[in-house]
């Protein structure tokens, strides 16, 4: 079963379409998208790249992750 986590995005648009996304709880994401949707999808994605790459390093989840 897959968590759910609630975090805040900042989502810029740039100047020639799409976005970049980033968290301020989560320095570590950033993604972009051409599309609101695909943003948030990238972002999704993002952040399960993440915590599989703390869990392969063994370190602990940032706070924010942590339950």
């Amino acid at each position: 079963m897959s968590k759910i986590y609630k975090l805040p995005l900042v989502m810029e648009p740039q100047p020639k379409g799409g976005y970049v996304v980033t968290c301020p709880l989560l320095p570590e994401l950033i993604t972009e998208g051409d599309s609101v949707e695909e943003a948030v999808y990238n972002a999704n994605d993002a952040l399960a790249a993440i915590i599989e790459a703390y869990e392969d390093l063994s370190k602990p989840l940032p706070p924010v992750l942590q339950r």
